[in-house]
């Protein structure tokens, strides 16, 4: 296309997503309370088998607005799978005690643990590369994780919507876990930094050891029918640049923004941003892990942000996923290793997704495979405005990992699918908390 004709494209799609022209349905007719949205049918693989509807049939008892951690976890309750909404009004901090104080790293510490004799105990010099920490001084360092754990874990049950209200909904330190729970919206919402206050050190993980942490800001672990929808995932006011680093490695004090394992299945996630993060999402977390995950981890990702995220936008193991019209966007100085990650047994399609990144990142890079003889479906992408075959420029590295081109499946179940060059307009005006709801 030449550059006259992409400027128009540009902009007509500039128009279209300012409403100048129709912009196509996202959604079915909505309710006049967004708390009671439900999937619309069609909209990605959570629309299958019977869709997601959440807490939209929840009785009034059963509504309730948090504005502390203590509220919400009146309101998470005990699982039970009676339909529920839980709206979140403001900020809500999970690192507080029962009566709202805030609480710090120090006030989870248990027995004695301390950064500074955990690094005296395990410094590679003294302990060694080829064993992981054991001993008193771990084990205070995991007495303290767990700790933390208790308070900052909240598991989400069946049947439930949690959604934002207003533009400014925000949850502080949060890992949301739904595990073993089915039908579940999570709308509208800034989860920010579930950091770990305790992140173990593992002198055998790679060539040169890494810190490992936990907290995902949401995990889906056997959970089936979820929509994760307009929502904005940050570290927010702990970014990793401001982190140490020890024994030559990041201090990495964040997991996982969405992971999806364990055979979780049937999960729309649209119109989110994900931004400023490693890790940022993995589905299926294991090589092993076929027994649950193998026939299941049916994930639809689409018009969704990744911005300076470093790797996993998604990587992937097992599922039939369907990753289109996200954008990817990296700026100068941001790290970046690469967004597809083509695991074991992995099914991945890709198509309709716009690059948008730095200058002297080239296309080669967009595409990771992590083992031998896996294949995925690539086609319509644009990189830096122009249609690129990204498989085709992974391979013209030479690289000695080859990448099949064919899924082996055709994904069905799409409301829309827009052009890639108006794709960083419509997600940047649509995606993210406080935006297209209600």
């Amino acid at each position: 296309m030449s550059r006259t004709l992409r400027a128009a494209a540009v902009t007509g799609c500039a128009a279209l997503a300012l409403g100048l022209l129709p912009l196509g349905a996202t959604a079915a007719a909505a309710p006049a309370d967004p708390a009671r949205t439900v999937l619309p049918a069609g909209d990605g693989w959570g629309s299958a088998e019977g869709g997601v509807t959440g807490g939209a049939a929840a009785d009034r008892a059963h509504v309730f607005t948090v504005t502390d951690r203590a509220g919400l976890v009146a309101a998470l309750g005990d699982r039970d799978p009676t339909p529920k909404i839980i709206r979140i009004r403001g900020t809500v901090d999970v690192n507080t005690d029962d009566a709202g104080r805030p609480l710090g790293c120090a006030d989870y510490a248990v027995d004695g643990y301390t950064i500074e004799e955990y690094l005296a105990a395990y410094d590679p010099a003294v302990w060694g590369w080829d064993r992981e920490p054991e001993g008193p001084v771990e084990d205070a360092r995991h007495a303290s994780q767990l700790a933390q754990r208790e308070r900052v874990r909240l598991s989400v049950g069946s049947n439930t919507t949690i959604i934002g209200e207003g533009r400014d909904a925000r949850l502080l330190g949060a890992s949301l876990s739904v595990q073993g729970a089915e039908n579940v919206i999570i709308r509208n919402l800034t989860l920010e930094d579930a950091a770990d206050c305790f992140p173990s050190w593992d002198p055998t993980d790679g060539q040169y050891g890494n810190w490992n942490s936990e907290y995902d800001a949401i995990e889906l672990r056997g959970a089936r029918h979820v929509w994760i929808d307009h929502n904005t995932f940050t570290d927010g006011r702990n970014p990793d640049s401001g982190l140490p680093h020890y024994f030559g490695r990041l201090y990495q004090q964040h997991d996982g923004l969405l992971d999806i394992v364990r055979g979780s299945d049937l999960v729309t996630v649209s119109w989110n941003v994900f931004r400023e993060h490693d890790k940022t999402m993995i589905i299926g977390n294991g090589d092993g892990a076929g027994a649950d995950d193998r026939g299941r981890l049916r994930i639809t990702l689409h018009h969704n942000l990744f911005h300076n995220v470093n790797e996993r936008a998604p990587r992937v193991r097992f599922g039939q996923v369907d990753v289109y019209n996200n954008h990817y966007r990296q700026d100068a100085g941001a790290r970046f290793g690469y967004s597809w990650g083509v695991g074991f047994e992995s099914h991945l399609v890709a198509e309709h997704n716009a690059f948008t990144l730095a200058r002297g990142t080239t296309a080669d890079r967009v595409v990771r495979p992590f083992n031998d003889g896996q294949s995925m479906t690539e086609r319509h992408n644009w990189f830096n405005g122009r249609p690129v075959d990204l498989l085709g420029a992974y391979h013209a590295t030479g690289a000695t990992r080859t990448i099949g081109d064919d899924a082996g499946w055709t994904p069905e179940l799409r409301t829309r699918v827009d052009h890639p060059a108006a794709v960083p307009v419509l997600v940047g005006l649509f995606a993210g908390a406080g935006r297209g709801i209600g």
